[in-house]
C-alpha cells in the first residue's frame, strides 16, 4: 500500500512539474534595444516585454524572458530553448526560411547615426560610387542585412550590441551607424556630438517569431495580439515609451 501511494504521489509531483512547465512562456530577446527591450535595474522592460507579458496574461501563462545575442535568438527558438523570438525583430525572406512570425504589432525605422560634424550629410553620400566610409551594424539585424547588401562585407563593422557600434562610432573606428530610430534617439541623448540625419535608411514591420512547426502556438500568439490592438493595449504600451509628437 505504502508503494502504491509512493507511486502515486511521485506522479501527481512529475504532473504539477509538467503543468507548471506548461503555463510558463518562455521569451528570447536582446535586451539592449530601448525602448522595445532594456534593463531597469535588474529588469527587462520596454514595449516588447509588456506586449509579451499582455500575451502571456491573454493566454493565462506566465512570461519568463531571457535575454541572449540577438544572433541567437532564431537559432533558440528553431531548436525549442524559447517559446519565441521577440526583439524588434522585422520580417525578413531570409528569417522565413527558419521560423514563422505573428501579425505585426509596430513600425520600425532605420536612420543613420554619425558625428555632428560629419561629411556624410545623406543616405546618398554612403552610397556615392568610391565610398569608402565605414558603417557600425548590431550583427545579424536588418541594419546588418541592408548595409552588408547595399555597401559589401568590408564596409561594414558587425558589433554584438548596438550600444558597441556607437562607442565605436564615438572613437572613429566607424565613420556611422546604422539603427533604429527609437534606439538610436536614445544613444544620441546619450553621448553627446552625435546626430540622427533627418534621412530615412528603410521602413519595416516588426512581428513575433515561432518555431515553424508550432502553428498551435503562433494561433493562439496571434489571437491574443489581435485582441490587444483592437482593444487599444498595444497601442497604448508604444505611447508610454514613444509618446505621440
Amino acid at each position: 500500500m505504502k508503494k502504491i501511494v509512493a507511486i502515486l504521489l511521485t506522479v501527481c509531483m512529475m504532473l504539477s512539474a509538467a503543468a507548471a512547465l506548461a503555463d510558463t512562456l518562455t521569451m528570447g530577446t536582446n535586451a539592449s534595444f530601448p525602448p522595445y527591450e532594456y534593463y531597469e535595474d535588474e529588469k527587462i522592460v520596454g514595449i516588447d516585454a509588456e506586449v509579451a507579458a499582455a500575451i502571456a496574461e491573454k493566454l493565462g501563462m506566465e512570461l519568463k524572458i531571457e535575454d541572449m545575442d540577438f544572433n541567437a535568438i532564431i537559432p533558440a527558438v528553431q531548436e525549442g530553448k524559447i517559446d519565441f523570438g521577440m526583439a524588434g525583430m522585422t520580417v525578413t525572406e531570409e528569417r522565413l526560411q527558419s521560423v514563422k512570425f505573428s501579425e505585426t504589432y509596430a513600425t520600425g525605422v532605420q536612420v543613420i547615426i554619425v558625428k555632428e560634424d560629419s561629411p556624410i550629410t545623406s543616405l546618398d553620400d554612403l552610397a556615392a560610387e568610391g565610398a569608402t566610409w565605414k558603417v557600425g551594424v548590431q550583427n545579424a539585424t536588418t541594419g546588418d542585412i541592408y548595409c552588408t547588401g547595399d555597401f559589401g562585407e568590408e564596409r561594414v563593422e558587425k558589433y554584438n550590441v548596438g550600444a558597441d557600434a556607437v562607442e565605436a562610432l564615438k572613437t572613429g573606428k566607424v565613420d556611422c551607424v546604422v539603427i533604429d530610430n527609437e534606439p538610436a534617439k536614445a544613444f544620441v541623448e546619450k553621448n553627446e556630438g552625435l546626430k540622427i540625419l533627418d534621412t530615412t535608411y528603410a521602413v519595416e514591420d516588426y512581428a513575433i517569431a515561432v518555431k515553424m512547426d508550432n502553428d498551435e502556438l503562433l494561433e493562439k500568439i496571434n489571437k491574443a495580439l489581435t485582441e490587444l490592438i483592437e482593444d487599444g493595449t498595444v497601442k497604448a504600451i508604444i505611447e508610454k515609451y514613444i509618446p505621440a509628437e
